[in-house]
């Protein structure tokens, strides 16, 4: 499918997974991390991510290097590709995926599929809101819950958006 860009500052650190509990008085002494340890963090949260989207019928495989994650296999809908690639791209030091994903749904087969395809992504802004993201791309703030939903189970509140995270925009039916 392409190569998507991503902000790498964003999306989850990997801090308790590299230094076990944040609470620790010590957070701030340095640890030394190899580049191969932090892409197999990154890859191992990536999947656990994928897991949690709780996809059927997708066979995926992710592999990091660096900011690069790299997303092979198949989906079972274009809707289900687009999720996985923001499932990596939202992981905190990933600026690109190589998403290489086929999906096994053929294009415009049914209506979900057929407007998922239509999806574009976004980059939330400092003082976004998802009503104002819907009042951008639709004309209607009250049309928020459609952006919420199209990016479920990613977002689990409305209200808890950030700056440097991409969304899903799908395109209302007429």
């Amino acid at each position: 499918m392409g190569l998507f860009d991503f902000v790498a500052e964003a999306g989850e650190k990997l801090t308790e997974k590299v230094l076990g509990s944040t609470n620790d008085a010590n957070i701030n002494r340095p640890v030394e991390i190899s580049p191969e340890r932090v892409n197999q963090l990154r890859q191992e949260n990536i999947g656990r991510m994928l897991a949690q989207l709780d996809i059927e019928g997708e066979q995926v495989t992710v592999t990091v290097n660096g900011a690069l994650a790299t997303l092979t296999g198949t989906a079972p809908s274009q809707e289900a590709l687009e999720k996985m690639v923001l499932c990596a791209g939202n992981q905190h030091g990933i600026s690109q995926v190589d998403c290489q994903l086929q999906v096994d749904a053929p294009e415009g087969g049914s209506g979900e599929a057929a407007e998922a395809g239509a999806s574009t992504f976004y980059t939330v802004q400092p003082g976004d809101t998802l009503s104002g993201i819907a009042q951008q791309h639709y004309g209607s703030a009250g049309k928020y819950m459609a952006i919420f939903e199209a990016n479920q189970p990613l977002l689990t509140d409305p209200n808890k958006i950030y700056p440097g995270q991409s969304l899903r925009i799908p395109r209302l039916p007429a």
